[in-house]
């Protein structure tokens, strides 16, 4: 594969369901929403992060990936959002390995907390059902969500970059075709 692989076969439309799995994934915290499965992403870039990103990142949104070359070319020409060489520099970071720190990520300002940055990770597998308690924001009492392939610490990490709310990172957990949203509001914990 190389940069000229097809994205979206309908950018328009395939855009517009991304966006909506993506709003969908956010405002129900935990839920597994499919996203993505026809695309044709590089290796090791899965579907869903990659219609995550072909959907929400532009030229004025800078990304920093691990995944390598070919998939950067690729999203740099589907995309067209410059590529940094330091995460804490952009506002999406892609991470098909382990990511970089949540503290290192840019967290906004008290005046504009929405310039967090966002975190695309890749994880093995999601489950809903079992797993992680979820509670928060858009969760009426508390939702499981089973995540393989977490980075070890991520759950204290994350409970440390929650008390800088409203500053804060966004996540958005990708495995094959299947996505779920983790927004800075939901406080999570060990099944």
């Amino acid at each position: 594969m190389n940069a000229l692989t097809p994205g979206f076969a309908d950018p328009v439309l395939d855009a517009q369901a991304a966006f909506r799995a993506v709003l969908e994934a956010m405002s129900r915290p935990g839920r597994v929403v499919v996203a993505g499965s026809a695309l044709q992403a590089p290796a090791p870039l899965c579907r869903a992060a990659a219609a995550v990103l072909l959907a929400l990142a532009d030229a004025d949104t800078p990304l920093w990936s691990d995944a390598g070359a070919d998939a950067q070319a690729w999203l740099r020409f589907h995309c067209g959002a410059p590529i940094v060489a330091m995460p804490g520099d952009a506002a999406f970071v892609l991470a098909s390995g382990a990511p970089p720190a949540l503290a290192a990520l840019q967290a906004g300002t008290e005046e504009q907390p929405q310039r967090g940055a966002t975190l695309v990770l890749q994880v093995a597998a999601l489950e809903p059902g079992r797993g992680w308690r979820l509670t928060g924001p858009g969760i009426e009492h508390e939702h499981r969500l089973a995540v393989t392939g977490a980075p070890d610490g991520f759950i204290a990490a994350w409970a440390a970059s929650r008390t800088r709310f409203p500053r804060g990172v966004d996540v958005v957990l990708c495995a094959h075709d299947r996505l779920a949203a983790l927004p800075r509001t939901v406080a999570i914990a060990e099944g």
